[in-house]
């Protein structure tokens, strides 16, 4: 049985998985954000449950929003106070006598995506979350790459390429991030950078919803704006895709709905690749909010 764990700032959802890949198990526990023994406790107890209902040792999979330190182990995770700092790997191994997989949600979305039976054949998938903020995970054969520090896939703290900055004109925003650097693809192509951009050219201020519903009427501001950030989604997507260049990419997080990314990004790529490259396929991710689950499962299941 594989176990996977998507560890949030307010809420813990663990599933069980048997041979097939089949989610057997769900459960959903508040966290325990401010008290890391009664975290690892919540974690321990659901696992030694699961143990028990499917008679066996499950493996262990963890997806949390942040970066395992790839020297000590420790957690980067502002989302989890309790857990800044911790080894959590090392305390759960120690407490369950077997091996802990650790991994960032985005990776772990990633890994959901390329692991559904229709993608299972792709050499490589780059899953690319534009939520609230915007990220990515690296699968090549089946298996997250996370870098020599694992912060390979954190490519919303890369900067704005320079002709995106020309296409955004003289009145280019230069947004500060929450990483202490100005400029990061991050504060751009998210739900909020979509937001934010209206505000910057518009003055006023409107949900991501709320300029897609006027796009779609046609009001003038609101057309303008989103020509304006399909543009710039299909410059930084280029950059990504050249240094990359994966054979599939899945969108998630709540602007991967808006379905005009989909028609119109193999329009507007071409231009910004090399001559040789071709537009990968470009699709919305199947698993939605059950991804972060499902990936952290398959983070032990080896090609």
């Amino acid at each position: 049985m594989y176990y996977g764990f998507d560890v949030g700032g307010t809420k813990i959802e663990f599933g069980a998985f048997n041979e097939k890949l089949e989610r057997v198990a769900t459960e959903r526990v508040p966290t325990p954000g401010d008290d890391y023994d009664k975290l690892v406790d919540t974690l321990v107890s659901i696992i030694e449950k699961a143990d028990k209902e499917f008679a066996c040792e499950g493996y262990v999979g963890i997806g949390i929003p942040g970066i395992e330190d790839a020297e000590n182990g420790t957690l980067l995770t502002s989302n989890i106070p309790a857990a800044m700092g911790r080894n959590l790997r090392k305390d759960l191994e120690s407490r369950l006598g077997r091996s802990v997989a650790i991994d960032n949600d985005a990776n772990c979305f990633a890994l959901s995506e390329a692991w559904d039976e229709a993608l299972q054949g792709e050499k490589s998938v780059l899953g690319l979350i534009l939520g609230t903020g915007f990220g990515g995970g690296l699968v090549y054969d089946g298996q997250v790459f996370s870098g020599k520090n694992h912060v390979a896939g954190e490519l919303g703290h890369t900067r704005m390429p320079i002709d995106g900055w020309f296409h955004l004109g003289e009145n280019a925003p230069l947004f500060d991030c929450g990483c202490k650097n100005k400029g990061c693809i991050d504060n751009y192509l998210s739900g909020r950078g979509f937001e934010q951009l209206y505000t910057h050219y518009y003055g006023e201020q409107l949900k991501a919803i709320e300029i897609i519903t006027r796009h779609a009427e046609g009001e003038p501001k609101a057309v303008e704006h989103v020509d304006r950030f399909m543009e710039l989604l299909a410059i930084c997507f280029a950059n990504l895709f050249t240094g990359l260049d994966p054979h599939v990419v899945v969108l998630g997080g709540g602007l991967s709905n808006f379905e005009l990314i989909y028609s119109e990004m193999p329009k507007r790529l071409p231009k910004h690749l090399l001559s040789v490259s071709r537009v990968p396929m470009i699709i919305k991710a199947k698993h939605g909010d059950a991804g972060g689950v499902r990936g952290a499962a398959f983070l032990n299941i080896k090609q």
